[in-house]
């Protein structure tokens, strides 16, 4: 890609990243995405041919930030239920960093054909890293489409309404004590 094409594709995103965290998916258009980034609706097409191809490029940075969450959970030296709330707590906030983004991914999950199967597989498999990593400590049967279904119903809760962080953090507390063996 020549250095100006690639400079235009990353005006894009930026920008596109910053209109669905503040407005949410559906409310944001491709006509203000272009406008915003200075460039025109062809320009933005070519890159993105559509909304949804779009979106997933802003949410491309998450497969990192999710494995390095991961990572960072599991790298704690404490009990298997802390580092499990670590983990979930860590997972809802990146659920819940673009409005709308808990509950249409939550939604999509399981749907090869959704735009967005690429991060749900990425969540998918850090949950089942979060399994096999804690295999032990957790009840016999768990899987990781059911933790990422709980917690991005949570999430979703909470990107659609006004609770507090205390409110979020104890229902995440909820699923992880349903998780965990007795």
């Amino acid at each position: 890609m020549r250095a100006d094409a690639q400079r235009n594709r990353d005006r894009i995103v930026e920008v596109a990243r910053a209109f669905f965290r503040a407005k949410g998916f559906d409310a944001v258009s491709m006509d203000e995405v272009a406008k915003g980034a200075g460039v025109g609706t062809g320009t933005l097409y070519r890159h993105f041919p559509t909304k949804e191809s779009l979106y997933d490029a802003v949410l491309e940075a998450w497969a990192e930030k999710v494995n390095e969450a991961v990572d960072r959970a599991l790298s704690i030296n404490a009990p298997a239920r802390e580092q499990l709330l670590t983990w979930l707590s860590d997972y809802a906030a990146m659920l819940t960093e673009h409005k709308g983004a808990a509950a249409r991914i939550t939604a999509a999950l399981g749907d090869p054909e959704s735009p967005f199967a690429a991060k749900c597989t990425t969540y998918i498999n850090a949950n089942q890293r979060v399994i096999d990593a804690l295999d032990s400590a957790l009840r016999p049967g768990v899987e990781a489409m059911q933790i990422s279904r709980l917690v991005g119903g949570a999430a979703a809760v909470a990107d659609n309404s006004e609770l507090p962080a205390d409110a979020v953090a104890s229902m995440l507390a909820i699923v992880a004590d349903g998780l965990l063996a007795r």
